[in-house]
Parts: structure tokens; C-alpha cells; sequence
């Protein structure tokens, strides 16, 4: 005696994958919600961080690009929309000791002051949400634009005037160099140049510190979107440092020919 007719065996693999398909989109409303509410928390507890960070995007001249960044890495991630949906969930625990050691860096930047940690420890929480919440294929997937949000964050003081001191000694070496090649008499002594008329100082404003990080960030997101040969990318981004240091080196000589050659006043806001 037959226990199943013809039409209902058929119909089982239809039921099987009904129920497939079931359970994918209660696992993807689960995802959706878990990563909605750990969002939510996320804003909560970052809300003082974010906020004087971009007060001091809007204040600092040196950071203004971070405006962008976030908004580019968020484009980068809709851009790889696609591929990212069709990565497979996989929850790794590891995430959550992640997430917990990011909020340690929180609390322990907030307790010394140190905003500088305290604002990396938000790129490493995402870093742990992707992957407790989708896994190492995920956070794989999503490195880069994780790796890009470093760019938004201004550099620690001590960090900043190690870099800053001696670019202004470099761009006062060259800047002494072409006006001496263009037959302006001037006398170096560090980051000060002496001309007959005035003395031009290459303050930390002029250090090129600015266009350095604003070219460096532009360059890593352009090796990334549209360049994909290495060695390319590799020259691209040791190029970053001279091309700075001489376009500011050259933006100084112009004010000296123009304080030589028509006075101080010339050359204000140049």
C-alpha cells in the first residue's frame, strides 16, 4: 500500500524549499533587527565622541575633508551592495570580545582625556559588530571602508607636530632654494626666511600638513575605486608626500617674490 501519492512527493522538495526560504528571511529580519538596535546603542553611547568630532572638522582647517569621509566609505558600501548581500551570515562570538575591548578604549579615553582613542575605538566596534553579527566573510568585505574611516580622525598633538616641524624645515629649504634659483637674495635659519624687505616665517599653517592629508585621503580612495594594478597604486601613494611638500613649497616662493618684489602686503592671504 502506497503511503504517498504521486503528487504529493513531488510536492515535497517545493515544501522544502519553502521552508528554506522561510527560515532565510527570519534570519535576515533577525540580522536586520539585531543590527538596527546594536546601531542604536552605538549612536547613544558615541553621541559625545561624534559630536566634538565634528565640531572639530568644522573648527580645524587641517581635518575639514572629514566631512567626506564617512560619506564616501558609506558610498563604497553601497557601491559593493550586491556582493555583500550575498555573503552568507555567519555570527563569530569573537566579535562580541571585539566590541567589548572597543568600549574598554571608550571608557579609558573618556577616563585620560585621550579623544584620539576614544574616537578609534569606534572603528573597531564596527569592526566587532560585522563580525559578531555577520562573520569573518563580512568584516573581510567590509575592511576597507573600515580602514577608510581612519581618515576622518585628526592625529594625536604628539603625532601632529612630529610630522608638522619638519615639513616646515622642508618646505623652508626649498622654498630658500627657488628664490635663491630666481636671484632673491634670502638668508634661511630653520623655518624662517630672511629677504631684504621681510622676514617670511613658514608657520605650522604652512607645513603642508594640510594638503598632506587631504591628498593622502583622496589617494588611498582613488588606488581603491579605480586603480587595480599595485605597482601603480604603489607609486600613486609614494608620490603623495613630494607632490605636498611641493606644491606648499611653491605657494611660499610666490610669497616671497611677491614680498621682494612689491612688499609685505602683496603677499597676505597667499
Amino acid at each position: 500500500m502506497a503511503l504517498f501519492t504521486e503528487s504529493a512527493v513531488t510536492q515535497l522538495p517545493e515544501i522544502a524549499i519553502k521552508q528554506g526560504t522561510a527560515a532565510s528571511a527570519t534570519a535576515a529580519k533577525k540580522l536586520i533587527f539585531l543590527t538596527t538596535l546594536v546601531a542604536i546603542l552605538v549612536g547613544v553611547l558615541y553621541a559625545p565622541v561624534l559630536r566634538d568630532l565634528v565640531q572639530q572638522w568644522w573648527d580645524d582647517p587641517n581635518y575639514g575633508h572629514g566631512f567626506l569621509v564617512p560619506l564616501l566609505a558609506a558610498w563604497i558600501l553601497w557601491r559593493e551592495r550586491s556582493r555583500l548581500r550575498g555573503i552568507s551570515p555567519r555570527p563569530a562570538n569573537i566579535g562580541l570580545l571585539v566590541m567589548l575591548a572597543a568600549v574598554a578604549l571608550l571608557i579609558a579615553g573618556s577616563l585620560g582625556a585621550e579623544v584620539f582613542i576614544s574616537r578609534v575605538s569606534l572603528i573597531i566596534l564596527l569592526a566587532g559588530m560585522a563580525l559578531f553579527l555577520s562573520g569573518r566573510e563580512m568584516l573581510r568585505a567590509v575592511a576597507f571602508p573600515l580602514f577608510f574611516l581612519a581618515f576622518m580622525i585628526p592625529l594625536p598633538a604628539i603625532i601632529y607636530y612630529q610630522i608638522t616641524f619638519p615639513l616646515q624645515l622642508i618646505a623652508s629649504r626649498v622654498a630658500a632654494a627657488c628664490l635663491e634659483a630666481t636671484n632673491v637674495p634670502v638668508l634661511r635659519e630653520g623655518n624662517l626666511l630672511y629677504l631684504p624687505n621681510y622676514t617670511l616665517e613658514v608657520v605650522e599653517a604652512c607645513s603642508g600638513i594640510r594638503s598632506l592629508v587631504s591628498l593622502l585621503t583622496l589617494g588611498v580612495a582613488y588606488v581603491y575605486l579605480l586603480e587595480k594594478k599595485r605597482w601603480i597604486q604603489a607609486t600613486l601613494l609614494l608620490l603623495i608626500v613630494p607632490i605636498a611638500v611641493l606644491s606648499n613649497s611653491l605657494r611660499i616662493v610666490g610669497a616671497g617674490l611677491l614680498t621682494y618684489s612689491f612688499g609685505p602686503q602683496a603677499a597676505e592671504g597667499f
